[in-house]
């Protein structure tokens, strides 16, 4: 028998109704923000609200993760323990964290998870979260596959949370000040201002301008739904997609894509199968994941360095390519492409000079646009974008996917009346029993029975023959041809599924971990800025494992002359000239220079033995 790896498939969820839809559209687990303390900030959610989203995912075996991802102060810590022991109470699966002084408060057995915010890239890294009893662990965005097959092998006990689809961070999660040092909000404390989407001039030493006002941090964003199975065979065992702050059409979209892809592959290789329960999704529209918010998408660094990984032009959805412009005309413009525009879609392209322009189209006839308001002047051959599709996202706005957990039924007649026993895929069986009066029917019965019974339209069930001795689910254990009114047979039939669904409810599996304090050697000796401590707890931990120099985070004390950003994407590479990829040569002098629209400035500085773009700010004028 082949042994079985359980694949998880994770969403995100900014509210409860997307975390709704997320459970109904194939996911196995949903990621959400607590009540405070979470990695973005304006993605906070009630303790009712992820509450009742526990209640519908358990439902279906489905696990709900709650970010506590900030790093914390002194006086948060104990208003933090007592939430955890909230969250703990209302059936969170895990917690998502990146502080360790969380490991030093009054626990709950619940499992905690090392957030990217950790900044896990090395075998050393994501064993020492393991020995302290992290239960999963997510790796940075930066890795290959050779990376994390390396980890995998290092660490094949530990289950690896790997991020396949949406924005990236154009800095290793966890080690980005920029946010803090310019305008005073914290990526670490859920507060990024996205300052690697604004738009640069790359000045050399000289003073050249090299490339003026684009967006030379802004990178596309990651779709890996083409290697999945790579990523499956090099260990990962929980994929990710980013969006908490991404409204519920992406959530349904995207999350639907992913969930189609993986349950092909679990088809053909039967040692991997999904981590949650129901037959497979059923969607009232066809999956497509350039219709939801994009830069444009990118493998990123998971086949190594090489190919487009940048947004320079814009860091705003350009959506779906649909063809080019063929000609203007008065109030219309005639299109060049294979994909058919709608009423009230929402066009995008380039001018000439590199800027995103848009239009909302009134009225479409065949391969002629005609825009609403003020016609765009365009030229022509120019590529166009859809990055609104009226009515795909007309169809995500009503219910849009079925998920059904297989059930099969049994009904018997006993000595007193009869019985209806349920039992479902996970093994989960009621039976109940009725009193009722026999009586011989006129006609036979046999279809109107399996009629009734197998109206479950409502329920989160339906009939599966392969769970039954009789193929069509339903056996019907009866001495005689019995007359059994549709009322009454409709009556068990709610009861018995009432008592099934508070049957799966207790029966749950739920994953429970007792914190106990751990002494193994941190994998370095000292702890710079880079190591985000802002509590006395997160310092006790680091102490009780072999740590003396304990620096504070940068939010607790600003750095002279510190490193602002650490980036894999590096603008030598764009440029053409990497020393050791491209054996290129740039015609201008270093150090580089990023300047903003507002005038500051940040010197680049590049560290090719780690494959490293340094941000540092400079205060110089140029």
């Amino acid at each position: 028998m082949i042994k079985q790896r359980k694949i998880e498939l994770l969403a995100p969820a900014k509210n409860l109704e997307c975390g709704i839809e997320a459970v109904n559209h194939g996911a196995d687990a949903v990621y959400i923000g607590a009540p405070k303390f979470g990695a973005r900030a304006a993605a906070v959610n009630s303790l009712e609200d992820i509450a009742a989203l526990v209640e519908h995912a358990h439902l279906y075996n489905a696990r709900i993760y709650v970010t506590v991802n900030t790093i914390l102060k002194e006086e948060e810590l104990k208003e933090t323990e007592r939430m955890i022991w909230e969250l703990y109470r209302i059936g969170v699966d895990a917690l998502i964290v990146q502080d360790m002084g969380i490991t030093r408060l009054n626990l709950p057995p619940i499992p905690l998870h090392g957030s990217t915010q950790m900044d896990n890239r090395t075998p050393e890294k994501v064993r020492f979260l393991a020995d302290a009893g992290f239960r999963q662990v997510v790796l940075a965005r930066e890795l290959s596959l050779q990376e994390i097959r390396g980890i995998h092998e290092a660490c094949p006990d530990v289950p690896l949370e790997v991020f396949v689809h949406g924005a990236l961070c154009v800095s290793y999660s966890g080690q980005c000040y920029v946010s803090q040092a310019c305008f005073g909000r914290s990526a670490n404390r859920g507060e990024c201002a996205q300052f690697c989407r604004l738009p640069f001039s790359l000045v050399d030493a000289d003073g050249k301008t090299i490339v003026r006002n684009k967006h030379l941090l802004s990178l596309k964003d990651l779709n890996q739904s083409e290697v999945l199975e790579e990523l499956l065979d090099a260990g990962a065992t929980s994929l990710k997609i980013e969006g908490r702050l991404k409204d519920v059409t992406y959530v349904k979209n995207v999350t639907a894509a992913y969930r189609r892809k993986l349950d092909a592959i679990f088809a053909r290789r039967k040692e991997y199968a999904r981590a949650s329960s129901g037959t497979p999704c059923r969607f009232d529209f066809q999956p497509q994941l350039d219709k939801s918010f994009s830069r444009g998408f990118t493998h990123y660094f998971l086949q190594g360095r090489g190919g487009e990984i940048t947004s320079f032009d814009t860091p705003k959805s350009l959506g779906e390519e649909m063809g080019t412009l063929k000609e203007q005309r008065g109030g219309y413009l005639t299109v060049a492409g294979v994909k058919p525009f709608h009423n009230g879609d929402g066009v995008c392209f380039l001018d000439e000079q590199g800027r995103l322009q848009g239009f909302r189209i009134n009225r479409v006839d065949g391969n002629k646009l005609y825009p609403a308001g003020e016609v765009p002047r365009i030229k022509p051959r120019t590529r166009l974008y859809r990055n609104f599709d009226q009515e795909f996202e007309r169809i995500l706005t009503r219910k849009s996917s079925e998920r059904k957990i297989g059930v099969c039924w049994e009904l018997s007649d006993t000595s007193f009346g009869f019985s209806l026993t349920a039992a479902d895929e996970d093994d989960n069986r009621v039976t109940l029993s009725f009193p009722y009066p026999k009586e011989l029917a006129r006609t036979p019965q046999v279809d109107n029975l399996r009629n009734q019974l197998g109206k479950l339209g409502n329920t989160p069930f339906e009939i599966a023959g392969y769970l039954s001795e009789d193929a069509s689910g339903i056996r019907l254990n009866l001495s005689a041809n019995w007359f059994l009114p549709a009322s009454a047979v409709a009556d068990w039939r709610r009861q018995v599924i009432d008592k099934l669904i508070a049957a799966r409810r207790v029966t749950y599996r739920r994953e429970l971990a007792v914190w106990k304090p751990t002494s193994h050697a941190f994998p370095a000796t000292s702890l710079t800025y880079l190591g985000n401590v802002m509590n006395g707890a997160a310092r006790s931990f680091y102490r009780e494992h072999g740590l003396s120099s304990i620096a504070p985070a940068y939010e607790a004390q600003a750095v002279p002359d510190a490193v602002l950003m650490f980036c894999k994407h590096c603008l030598r590479f764009s440029m053409g000239w990497c020393p050791t990829y491209q054996k290129g040569h740039s015609p201008y002098r270093e150090p580089y220079y990023l300047v903003g629209t507002d005038g500051k400035c940040f010197r680049l500085s590049f560290d090719c033995k780690n494959c490293q773009m340094k941000v540092i700010a400079h205060e110089e004028p140029l």
